[in-house]
């Protein structure tokens, strides 16, 4: 017989309201004024609401569909460079440092970070595109809504209800990263630390990955502020004549510089704000984030990372070889939705063989599209 969890008056543990009494600031989101779920539940007596969500999370299919999506690059170029799991891992640990130094609600900024990206369809940013442009002018595909689709309605873990019935604050987030401009958004200082690590992360995985991949040169980087204040800082401390190492040292130091930035600027804002609770502070200006002369530094770097890389000749055809993929499989499923699996022809019924071809198409992962192409299309 399976153990029991131990019960939650058991001396030697500690409650979750007790944990977060003495380790979170007032401005942190407590798990206590959690709205809870759709679907109400018991609470558990070891784990909080954002611990069971990260576990669900990790858990799901989606997320483990990442690890066969593309970041930037494809397989065609080894296996090198990030996927979408591991960029979700890069982000999960940065925004768990900020967040512990910053006494936010570590098990919230987690269960977010795992969340934030698992709604990317197949080939990077060009699925996103391709199925944008098949919804045609008056519908848009957003991986961020798509997100909170598979979540709520697409996985099924359990018996009594579709998705993965996370808590209100985690699913709220998820909202607030659709419109990131919409004059009611009001984030979290957990979500807001989220976006804050996403950026840190993909600029220097990016840059790691283009001089590993060949696209690009260190020299070439230099030509951007932020890459060279990390080369000239990494000289400055080393002699390094090895440029596998030279190039591990300038990406930890441009992650070394972020970290330091965003969480010195933020401590001084947060300190300033003096917010009482958490509600007082998502009211406010967002808070996480760089400072002005960092965040120059990473528009520019992300600027020439778009011209060189992202629109390298390379990546352009493979970009263009994809995107017609996804538009001939995306007329096709339409054409003949019995090419649909069992389950999600029932769900056509409900949303439409448009839309659920959108679904399907984005829930893929490359190799899996692929193969799905190639049984289409056999004669290409």
């Amino acid at each position: 017989m399976p153990a029991s969890p131990p019960a939650p008056s058991s001396p030697v543990l500690q409650s979750i309201a007790r944990r977060e009494e003495l380790l979170l600031a007032p401005y942190a989101f407590r798990s206590a004024d959690s709205r809870g779920r759709k679907h109400s539940e018991p609470e558990h007596p070891y784990r909080g609401p954002f611990q069971r969500d990260r576990d669900r999370i990790i858990h799901s299919a989606a997320f483990r569909r990442l690890s066969g999506k593309m970041q930037v690059f494809t397989g065609e170029r080894g296996d090198y460079h990030r996927t979408r799991l591991t960029h979700t891992q890069e982000v999960s640990s940065l925004a768990r440092t900020i967040g512990r130094a910053l006494r936010l609600n570590e098990d919230l900024v987690e269960a977010l970070a795992l969340l934030h990206d698992i709604g990317h369809p197949p080939y990077g940013h060009a699925g996103e595109d391709a199925l944008d442009d098949a919804l045609g002018p008056d519908e848009h595909f957003s991986h961020n809504r798509y997100a909170l689709t598979v979540v709520e309605e697409l996985e099924q873990r359990y018996p009594a209800f579709p998705g993965l019935n996370l808590s209100d604050e985690v699913l709220e987030s998820q909202r607030t990263r659709i419109d990131k401009v919409a004059p009611d958004r009001h984030p979290l200082l957990e979500a807001q630390l989220v976006d804050a690590a996403d950026s840190m992360t993909y600029d220097a995985h990016d840059t790691d990955d283009a001089i590993k991949l060949e696209l690009l040169t260190l020299d070439d980087l230099c030509e951007t502020a932020l890459v060279a204040e990390a080369l000239k800082h990494v000289r400055r401390r080393h002699v390094i004549g090895d440029p596998t190492l030279l190039r591990v040292a300038v990406v930890h130091q441009l992650i070394e510089r972020q970290v330091t930035d965003v969480l010195n600027r933020s401590a001084e804002a947060l300190a300033r704000a003096d917010f009482a609770n958490a509600e007082e502070a998502r009211m406010g200006e967002p808070l996480i984030g760089p400072g002005s002369e960092l965040a120059e530094q990473k528009l520019e770097l992300e600027r020439f990372l778009y011209a060189r890389v992202y629109r390298h000749p390379e990546l352009i055809a493979v970009r263009s070889r994809a995107q017609e993929r996804l538009h001939r499989m995306f007329e096709r499923y339409q054409q003949q939705p019995e090419l649909f699996p069992e389950k999600y022809r029932r769900r056509a019924e409900k949303v439409g063989v448009r839309q659920m071809a959108v679904d399907y198409l984005a829930g893929m992962t490359d190799r899996f599209c692929d193969d799905r192409y190639r049984e289409m299309f056999p004669d290409e």
